[in-house]
C-alpha cells in the first residue's frame, strides 16, 4: 500500500480503515511510501467500492498513532496496523503496557517525543541577510520525521522573527505570515558563527553551577551528538575541568546574603492627598495594612489600578516578584500574557480595573530568588476587606475572577475553575455578574506546548465574553 510520504498519517488512516473493513490481515500488506510500490502483493489491492464498515477506536490510539508514525522505523505503518487489527477484538488492549505490540508502539512514540523535545532545546539560530532583511537560520539533524510537526512550535515562539530550520530531509521557513515546508538541505547551506554566538556562550557560562555538576545527567539531557551545533559546547570541557576548583572557592568564600530588594521609588515619597472615599484614599490606607504577616517581607502593598467607573473588574491571586518591586498589578510574565490575551479578545485593558485578591507578595526565599507561594485562607480573608471596598467604589457591571484564589475570595468559598468557567454567575451581595476563568500564570506553567496553545485559546474565548460589558458602558 503506497502512501504519499513518510508522515502521511491521513493516507495511512484511510487505507487502514478500508483494509480493516475488508478483512485484510496484517501479514498480507506491504506498506510503502514510494509511488511505484502501490501494490502490496498479488491480490492485495484494496478492492474499489463504497464505504467500509464503521469501526471505533479509542481516542488514545489516534493520538498515539499520530506520534508513532513520525518514527524513522520503516515498519511503523505495519506495527500500527497490527495494533489496530487487534483493537477490534481487544478494545482495552492499550491498557496492557507489557503487551509486545503496545510496548513497541509506545516506545516509538516516546522516542519521537524525546526527539521533539531535543529539537526545541538545541536549535540555535544564526543571523544572516535575505533581500536586505534579517533572517535567522538553524541547522538540525533530527532522529525522526519531526520537522513538520515541530515547526508550529517555533512559529509561535518566534512569531516576529523571519527564520528557517534546515534538516537533511526537509526544511521549514517562516516569514512572519506563512509557514512553508520545503526540501532538505546540507549543513553547508546554514550560515556560520555570528554575533549571537558570544551571547549564547556568555549566558551558558553565567548559569553554569559547578556545585550541581552531574556529568552523566548532563550527557543524558544534552547528548554529545548535538554539541557540534551548539555555540556553548566549546565551553563545556573547560567548565567541567575547572568545576572542582570553583566549587572549592565557593566553599571557602561561604554563603552570600541575598541582594537587598530595592523599594519602589514611590514608597518613600509623600503621596498626594486623595479625596476621602475615593480609590486614591483607599490605596493610601491600604499601604499601611498590617492585617496579616505578609506585609513584613514584601516590598509594598500592590493595590488595584484602572478607571474608577470601569465596567469590568479583573481580580487575580496576588502580586508576583516583579509586581512587588514595581508596585503595579499584572506587569510580570503573567501580566504580559494577560495583556496579549486581552488584545486578542478585543478588550482594552486601560478601560478595566485590575486588582488582586491578596495585596502583598507571598514568597519563599531560595538563595537570591523569591519563589511564589500560594496565599492561605487566613491571608485571603484578611485582604477581603480591601477587595470589597474596591468593588463598592468601582461598582463594575462584571467581575472576572482569574484563578481559584480570586474565585474563593470573591464568593467566600472554593469554586472549582473547571466547572465554573466560561459562564456568567451571580456574584452575590447585591453585586452584578461574575465570570470565572484561569489565571494567566497557569498557562505559563503548562509544559506541553500543544496543551498550552489550546488552553490559551480557551482563555481568550473567556475574555471575549467581557466585551459586551465594555461596549454597553
Amino acid at each position: 500500500m503506497a502512501l504519499a510520504g513518510e508522515i502521511d498519517f491521513d493516507g495511512w488512516r484511510r487505507a487502514a480503515r478500508q483494509l480493516l473493513g475488508r478483512g485484510v490481515p496484517p501479514g498480507e500488506i506491504f506498506w510503502s511510501t514510494a509511488a511505484e510500490d502501490d501494490l502490496f502483493g498479488a491480490g492485495n489491492l484494496v478492492p474499489p467500492g463504497g464505504e467500509s464498515p464503521s469501526f471505533t477506536v479509542p481516542r488514545a490510539f489516534v493520538s498515539l498513532a499520530e506520534t508513532a508514525l513520525l518514527h524513522r522505523d520503516p515498519e511503523r505503518f505495519a506495527h500500527l496496523y497490527r495494533l489496530l487489527w487487534r483493537l477490534r477484538d481487544e478494545p482495552r488492549l492499550l491498557e496492557v503496557a507489557i503487551d509486545p505490540d503496545v510496548a513497541q508502539v509506545q516506545g516509538m512514540a516516546k522516542s519521537v517525543r524525546r526527539d521533539i523535545h531535543k529539537m526545541r532545546a538545541f536549535v540555535r539560530f544564526r543571523r544572516t541577510k535575505l533581500d536586505e532583511a534579517d533572517w535567522y537560520v538553524a541547522w538540525f539533524e533530527p532522529e525522526h520525521h519531526i520537522l513538520e510537526a515541530n515547526a508550529p512550535f517555533f512559529m509561535r515562539r518566534f512569531t516576529a522573527m523571519n527564520w528557517s530550520i534546515l534538516t537533511p530531509e526537509a526544511s521549514a521557513h517562516w516569514d512572519g505570515a506563512d509557514l512553508a515546508i520545503g526540501p532538505g538541505a546540507r549543513k553547508a547551506d546554514a550560515p556560520g558563527d555570528d554575533a549571537l554566538e558570544d551571547l549564547w556562550r556568555g549566558y551558558y557560562a553565567s548559569i553554569f553551577n559547578p556545585a550541581r555538576l552531574k556529568i552523566g545527567a548532563m550527557h543524558a539531557e544534552m547528548p554529545v551528538k548535538y554539541w557540534r551545533n551548539l555555540p556553548e559546547a566549546s565551553l563545556i570541557h573547560p567548565l567541567i575541568e575547572h568545576a572542582q576548583r570553583r566549587m572549592n572557592e565557593m566553599v571557602t568564600d561561604g554563603p552570600t546574603a541575598p541582594n537587598a530588594r530595592p523599594h519602589h521609588p514611590h514608597r518613600a515619597a509623600e503621596p498626594p492627598k486623595a479625596e476621602a472615599g475615593s480609590l486614591g484614599a483607599l490605596r493610601a490606607e491600604a499601604a499601611g495594612c498590617r492585617a496579616c504577616p505578609l506585609w513584613e517581607p514584601a516590598t509594598q502593598t500592590v493595590f488595584g489600578e484602572g478607571p474608577p467607573d470601569a465596567p469590568v473588574l479583573f481580580v487575580g491571586e496576588q502580586p508576583g516578584d516583579q509586581e512587588d518591586l514595581e508596585g503595579h498589578p499584572f506587569v510580570g510574565p503573567a501580566g504580559r500574557l494577560f495583556d496579549r490575551a486581552l488584545a486578542e479578545a478585543g478588550v482594552d485593558r486601560t478601560h478595566a480595573y485590575v486588582t488582586n485578591a491578596v495585596k502583598h507578595f507571598k514568597f519563599e526565599l531560595r538563595g537570591k530568588r523569591r519563589i511564589h507561594q500560594k496565599p492561605g485562607g487566613s491571608e485571603i480573608k484578611a485582604c477581603r476587606f480591601w477587595l470589597d471596598r474596591e468593588i463598592d467604589l468601582v461598582q463594575p457591571r462584571l467581575i472576572v475572577a482569574l484563578g481559584a484564589t480570586a474565585a474563593q475570595s470573591l464568593f467566600g468559598k472554593a469554586m472549582p475553575v473547571g466547572k465554573s468557567r466560561g459562564r456568567l454567575l451571580d456574584a452575590g451581595q447585591g453585586r452584578t455578574q461574575a465570570l470565572i476563568t484561569v489565571h494567566p500564570s497557569y498557562l505559563l506553567r503548562l509544559p506541553d506546548e500543544a496543551a498550552k496553545a489550546e488552553e490559551y485559546g480557551r482563555f481568550v474565548e473567556d475574555l471575549r465574553l467581557t466585551r459586551g460589558f465594555f461596549e454597553a458602558a
